[in-house]
Formats: structure tokens, sequence, C-alpha cells
């Protein structure tokens, strides 16, 4: 971990903490308006702050969290999470939609089996007509 005085790019960050497998799709994410740093959209060049707060939409999910410490190299899954804190509204929140998702997925039955190669040019030729 760094410390305090250096700056570290948003993007970059995210990256480090796991929220992003890559830094191109971290900064997609924020120059996308899915990242807000303190209330505020933001550039993917912008410097991160130890006590910043952080709201992340990712893929429906959104969390929200505060910055704890800053790294610039990715790390273990273990050491990222002490980069952050989660708020516990967040974590619920999270847990909620969770829930409410497998109740919708509950009533559609899954395929019997995996398409095959007549199946999989069906569904790229019905996806392409759009």
């Amino acid at each position: 971990m760094t410390e305090s005085n250096e700056k570290i790019r948003l993007d970059k960050w995210l990256w480090a903490a796991r929220f992003f497998k890559t830094r191109s799709l971290a900064s997609q994410a924020v120059n996308g308006g899915r990242v807000h740093l303190n209330g505020s959209r933001i550039k993917a060049s912008r410097a991160v702050n130890i006590g910043d707060t952080l709201l992340i939409n990712k893929s429906g999910m959104e969390f929200e969290i505060i910055v704890l410490a800053l790294n610039d190299k990715r790390r273990p899954a273990v050491e990222a999470r002490q980069l952050y804190e989660e708020s516990s509204e967040s974590i619920a929140k999270r847990s909620e939609q969770a829930e409410q998702r497998k109740l919708i997925r509950a009533g559609q039955p899954a395929p019997a089996k995996r398409p095959d190669k007549r199946d999989r040019r069906k569904i790229r030729e019905f996806t392409r007509k759009r």
C-alpha cells in the first residue's frame, strides 16, 4: 500500500481493488457514469484520496464504499478488501437485490440441454436481425 501523499488514478484504484477485471473496463465504467466519487460524476483520471466515498454500479449491483487505503498494484482478493469498507446499507441492499433476482429466475426453467450447432446459428441469426 502506498502513502497517503501519493496520487492514484480512480481507474487504477478500482482495478487494484478488484472491482473490475481490467483497467480499461474500470475506465469505461467511470467514463460511462457508473462510478460516482463523493456524489458527483467524474473522469477516470481523477485522483482518489483516503476517506472518499464511491458509488459503483456494476452489473445492476450497487456498491457504496469508503476508501481506506491506496494501492496501485493488483494484489490478492484478501488484500484488496482491505482497501475499502462497504456500508452496511449497501450490503443489505445488494443481498435484497440478489434475492429478487433469484425469485425472478425461479419461474423460468433451465434449458434441457446446451444449444447445438444448428441452435447457435438460429440464435445468431435472430440476434443480428435487430
